[in-house]
């Protein structure tokens, strides 16, 4: 196997992990459209904002760790879809900067805006930014409109080697059904992790929280039932797709109906991961709903059903490049559509940050450690 190929497919692998943690973490975006709604108290509110507010540093640094590494390995594609769907992705880090600065000053003495305003920011994140960001991801399926021109690098005058043809840059992404599907699938999937994060928090205080973890029970049905079946119709729609073929020799891209399906099919491996996938996050879900809290189906519901989501988010991923598949497809050329060999770092840089990346087992150790550390903290925001 030629080590530039293994290379290019390692480290696509690698990103969709991150982007397939990055969708796990997004229950605490989730957990920020509980607090209005689920929770009726001032109490209630405020556990809830305690707990997510030990943890929104891990999906900020993880969204952190998804673009540098998409940047490091793959920088066509950052370009395009960071650059060129400039407005969408600047909404969305907006978004993720009023929770930061919410968390940060919603309990401080004398804030300008109170803490109303800022609980407002932190619903407006759970929700619209977790939907934008659902619509982004959906790109890589979806595609984009621009334009390549490697030549340009050799232009002093303007060495832009990818253009965004609509002045939208990226908000136009929202009009497309497709799009919007993925979105409402990441906000339901984040509302429901969030739910069953909350609930799994509030257990320790069952007897202060038992309408509140009531609630969550309750919203929990509606919110899962919601995530499943748009799961379901989405993947309808992608394996109904036409998506766009790369031949190994020549390079050119040509359109195959059924492409992603077919993806699963011949690679084989992607599809268990997905079945495995959806079995946890139905085996976690319903184990929250229907049976007893000495249940290890009920007691593990978040993790059970976190990790289906990674496994399912990160099969879809891979099938959005691997088996020669153009990914971020072209909308007004479809010949300059990414692939993993004309997006890639250089080999060098790619077998440098290779030896980096063995430090990854200690990372998410750390990670660990300190997720620990942050669940036994009682500091409030």
């Amino acid at each position: 196997m030629d080590t530039l190929y293994f290379l290019q497919h390692y480290w696509w692998a690698l990103i969709s992990l991150l982007g397939a943690l990055l969708v796990f973490m997004m229950f605490v975006q989730g957990g920020e459209t509980l607090i209005f709604g689920v929770a009726k108290t001032d109490v209630e509110r405020e556990r809830i904002i305690a707990s997510l507010g030990h943890k929104w540093e891990i999906t900020f640094t993880t969204l952190v760790t998804f673009g540098g590494a998409a940047f490091a390995s793959f920088p066509l594609f950052y370009s395009t879809s960071f650059g060129g769907a400039y407005w969408l992705w600047m909404s969305i880090l907006f978004l993720f900067v009023i929770q930061a600065v919410s968390f940060e000053f919603r309990n401080k003495a004398g804030n300008l805006l109170g803490k109303r305003s800022y609980d407002i920011f932190l619903f407006l994140n759970g929700s619209l930014g977790t939907f934008l960001l659902g619509v982004a991801v959906a790109m890589l399926f979806s595609g984009g409109s621009y334009n390549v021109d490697k030549i340009n690098i050799t232009n002093g005058a303007s060495n832009v080697i990818s253009t965004w043809t609509n002045p939208l840059m990226g908000l136009e992404a929202i009009s497309v059904p497709f799009n919007l599907l993925l979105g409402l699938v990441l906000l339901f999937a984040a509302r429901s992790l969030g739910l069953l994060f909350t609930i799994n928090d509030m257990r320790s205080d069952s007897e202060i929280f038992a309408n509140a973890i009531a609630r969550c029970k309750k919203s929990l049905l509606m919110s899962g039932l919601l995530f499943v079946l748009l799961f379901v119709l989405f993947l309808v729609m992608l394996f109904l797709r036409t998506g766009y073929s790369v031949d190994p020799l020549v390079g050119t891209i040509s359109p195959v109906k059924y492409k992603y399906l077919f993806n699963m099919m011949e690679l084989v491996w992607p599809a268990i991961v997905l079945l495995v996938g959806v079995v946890l996050v139905l085996s976690g879900l319903s184990g929250a709903i229907f049976m007893k809290e000495s249940s290890p189906l009920n007691k593990y519901a978040f993790y059970i059903t976190g990790g289906g989501t990674v496994l399912a988010v990160w099969s879809l991923l891979i099938c959005a490049a691997y088996n020669y598949t153009a990914y971020f497809p072209s909308l007004v050329s479809v010949q300059d559509s990414l692939t993993l060999f004309n997006s890639s770092s250089s080999k060098f840089t790619l077998t440098v940050m290779s030896f980096a990346s063995l430090a990854i087992p200690f990372v998410l150790a750390y990670i660990v450690i300190v997720w620990r550390k942050m669940s036994h903290s009682k500091q409030s925001y």
